[in-house]
């Protein structure tokens, strides 16, 4: 036996599948192993846990210190009374200032927040998603349960907590008892609270092997009918993602690893270890009011219909959370009250260590989110020492390979980094890093430039940030941000080289996927660009932005190393920006495009409309990758990949610039299939000129990067078109501008784009949405879509970095 709040150590600790224990022997209190350094057992079965150097006493299912709490009749009572304690089993003498250890949480006055836990609620049906932050953790609870219309071969009751700490959580799936899907219902009750979620904090020492406070939420959930759990996973959101969006995948060495035990009140406790062997997640559910006890069942609980208490927490490292005014500018306040769902969720995404790219499947750091969130978002974020924009800087830096200059897209850390290292046979828990993205990599001096060279704040803070040390990835021991910074650009310009050289606008010398990579830049899906291997936004926009930004870097005194890159980088800028749309550019005459979208509409088969009336010129735009997929020498599908060059350069081929322009408009105002013009949003791909099979099969609403709507790329598009268009009204006017059916074009495309935007409103902070057709085009969760032939459906995040930059990119009034 043992105290509920003592149940994390109620675990079987494993050597096979984790790492070697620490030097004090483990020993046993009945089952429960413990070490005695932390620990004393009671009656050979009951745990109490040492209190910084102090024995806690037992006290029926509870541990206490004398000196805050009583003990009469196995209960705690509150003021202690001389002579309680003979009652509760335990005579020690304590004088530390500890609370007693309840069923409920550990909290002592010295450890309460200051502030108030922000809290909110974000429906998406059938996902109802439920927030709480305060000074010790953020919780992110995802309840889902089916509705009359879900597609229940791949909705079921389900409940995740995630953990944006170590991107770490917890999952459980319920069946219905009577076998019938679609007759479970779960959601969550307030019970006497406004909100349903509360704060589960114990103290560091007072339950783990790590030292670390343990933090995790708690509500009530309610169940419609009797339930089984049937499947839990407890450790990290990766570990859950394998398991919901691959091939059903449950590790043995993370599975094996949960106890599942009784504790007080008819409750059942899952707890576990991670392969760490120190951090351990527990969850819990507890009857409430007339539900019944809960049955355990060799691995799975069987519920009745009632309501019970669940319980989930974690003994990690936490991160340092920015509220919304500290991630916010000065200027930017407003939005706290003007947007306070999106103030909130921004906030739950930055922490001063990094900025995390989407909850509740992507609680990490991902390079290019972070970067580009960062540039959508910088007329709001918050700068200076502590501030949002540093910490991207910062957490780009850190992370960098010091070996090649590639920028890290992905941090794994947690529990599924050791269980990475375990694979390899290493004893390791440091966190791994994902290089394999080309796109990320031109981002970083595009930042560089926006924040130290045309932030007055940035320009200050230039010398003491770039003087840091890394101290995140040990590979980088020794360096400097400044030392990391060259090391990035130094890539930029050895790669780019060959291309620019007199001669050398070849289709050899563009950037392409790093070898035995499928994916290198933002659709980074199995089928995102066609399989190609030569993507037209990192050629054709970033690697021109990266090396201006180099140029204008290097003019106001960094990379003092290489004194010609102001120059040199400006020169190969030009190159680039001039010569590689032409690779890329893709013209249908109109008699071919009527015919090849009628085909596609028949062959999609959801009875939308052809709208092919509307081509009555030849139809242009610019395929997304080159030696694509089936021998394709170009992915002939239409996208909105044109916002990166409208949002990044300010391109001076006149002749060019206007043509692309006018293109970017036309798209935009044409109706899909014909065009990317959707009522739910501007959609990122439209096969419909492919002319091949493969094109149909790979790009539809139901797949990632198929015929869906993606927030940023809407808000790119229009930062882009405003950027442009605003040169009309510089020192240097573009060509275009003079042009009237041009100038008219952009104007209209950028004035549908937001009516657009205006008309999907509160669908723009989520991550990607899709479309069914019932007479007319209708928002619809990817996610609840049947996923494509062979693969597991994909669930967007409810929020995402970059589909919160609507913050900061606003309607302008031309």
């Amino acid at each position: 036996m043992r105290p509920s709040i003592l149940l994390p150590l109620a675990l079987t600790v494993s050597c096979v599948h984790g790492l070697p224990q620490s030097a004090e022997e483990i020993i046993f209190c009945g089952s429960q192993p413990y070490h005695p350094s932390k620990y004393t057992c009671y009656t050979g079965d009951f745990l109490c846990p040492i209190l910084e150097g102090t024995p806690t006493l037992r006290c029926g299912p509870d541990c206490y210190l004398p000196s805050m709490y009583g003990c009469q009749n196995d209960k705690l009572v509150y003021p202690p009374e001389s002579g309680a304690n003979s009652a509760g089993g335990g005579s020690a003498t304590a004088t530390v200032s500890t609370p007693a250890i309840s069923s409920t949480s550990a909290t002592s006055s010295a450890a309460t927040c200051s502030e108030t836990p922000t809290t909110f609620h974000l429906s998406d049906g059938p996902y109802e998603n439920y927030f709480y932050s305060d000074c010790h953790g953020a919780n992110h609870v995802v309840v889902t349960s089916p509705r009359d219309d879900s597609n229940l071969t791949i909705i079921g009751p389900r409940l995740i907590v995630a953990w944006p700490a170590g991107n770490s959580g917890t999952l459980a799936f319920f069946a219905p008892s009577n076998g019938i899907n679609g007759t479970l219902g779960i959601k969550l009750a307030n019970g006497t609270s406004d909100q349903p979620l509360s704060a589960v904090y114990e103290p560091g020492n007072s339950s783990s092997l790590t030292g670390n406070d343990r933090v995790g939420v708690s509500s009530l959930i309610e169940f419609n009918s009797s339930a089984v759990m049937n499947i839990a996973i407890l450790g990290s959101i990766r570990t859950i993602r394998d398991y919901t969006e691959g091939p059903s995948i449950l590790i043995p060495e993370v599975q094996d690893a949960i106890v599942i035990s009784e504790i007080a009140g008819g409750g059942a406790l899952l707890a576990r270890v991670w392969l760490d062997n120190e951090t351990s997640t527990q969850l819990s559910f507890t009857p409430t009011g007339d539900a019944s006890p809960i049955k355990i069942n060799n691995r799975t609980l069987e519920l009745e219909a009632g309501t019970y208490n669940f319980s989930a927490s974690f003994d990690y490292p936490q991160l340092t959370q920015l509220s919304a005014s500290k991630v916010l500018n000065e200027q930017s306040q407003d939005l706290i009250t003007q947007s306070p769902d999106q103030a909130k969720s921004l906030s739950f995404l930055s922490y001063s260590e990094k900025l995390l790219a989407g909850t509740w499947r992507f609680l990490t750091y991902f390079g290019r989110d972070s970067m580009i969130s960062l540039l959508l978002l910088q007329p709001v974020l918050s700068e200076g020492e502590g501030g949002a924009v540093e910490a991207v800087i910062g957490a780009v830096l850190e992370r960098l390979n010091r070996t090649d200059g590639s920028v890290a897209h992905e941090e794994t850390l947690g529990d599924y980094a050791t269980y990475l290292a375990i694979q390899e046979n290493k004893t390791d828990t440091a966190p791994q890093y994902d290089y394999k993205m080309i796109d990320s990599d031109y981002y970083l001096p595009v930042a560089m430039e926006a924040y130290f060279i045309r932030s007055s704040i940035g320009q200050s803070r230039a010398i003491p940030f770039l003087a840091k040390q890394a101290t995140v990835n040990p590979a980088n021991a020794g360096l400097s941000y400044a030392d990391l910074a060259r090391i990035s650009a130094e890539k930029i310009m050895n790669t780019s080289a060959p291309f620019a050289q007199p001669g050398g606008q070849i289709q050899a010398n563009l950037i392409h996927l790093k070898e035995g990579q499928i994916v290198g830049e933002w659709r980074d899906s199995t089928y995102g660009i066609g399989g190609g291997r030569i993507p037209y936004d990192v050629n054709a926009a970033l690697v021109p932005a990266g090396l201006r930004a180099i140029a204008a870097l290097s003019a106001a005194g960094f990379f003092p190393e290489y004194p010609e890159w102001n120059t040199t980088a400006a020169e190969y800028a030009q190159v680039w920006e001039d010569s590689t749309l032409a690779f890329f550019e893709v013209t249908v005459p109109a008699a071919d495009a009527r015919s090849l979208v009628t085909s596609y509409t028949q062959e999609a088969g959801f009875g939308f409309p052809s709208n092919v009336d509307n081509i009555t010129s030849d139809i242009v735009f610019h395929g997304l990758a080159l030696e694509g997929n089936n021998g394709l020498s170009n992915v002939k599908c239409m996208n909105s990949d044109d916002s990166f060059r409208h949002f990044l350069i300010n391109s001076t081929n006149q002749g060019q610039l206007t043509a692309f322009i006018n293109q970017t408009a036309n798209n935009i105002l044409a109706p899909y299939p014909v065009g990317l013009s959707n009522p739910v949003g501007m959609l990122v791909a439209n096969p419909a000129y492919g002319g091949e099979p493969v094109y149909n099969a790979n790009f539809t609403n139901n797949f990632y990067h198929g015929t869906v709507v993606w927030s940023w790329q809407m808000a790119m598009m229009a930062a882009g078109l405003e950027r442009q268009i605003s040169r009309c009204t510089s020192s240097s006017v573009p060509d275009f501008c003079s042009d009237f059916i041009v100038s008219a074009n952009a104007l209209a495309a950028y004035n549908h784009l937001w009516d657009l935007i205006d008309s999907n409103s509160d669908l723009l902070s989520s991550e990607v949405w899709s479309w069914e057709y019932n007479d007319g085009f209708e928002a619809f969760p990817l996610g609840a879509l049947p996923p494509p032939a062979g693969s597991n459906p994909t669930e967007s995040d409810i929020r995402q970095l970059w589909s919160l930059t609507f913050l900061a990119v606003k309607r302008a009034q031309f």
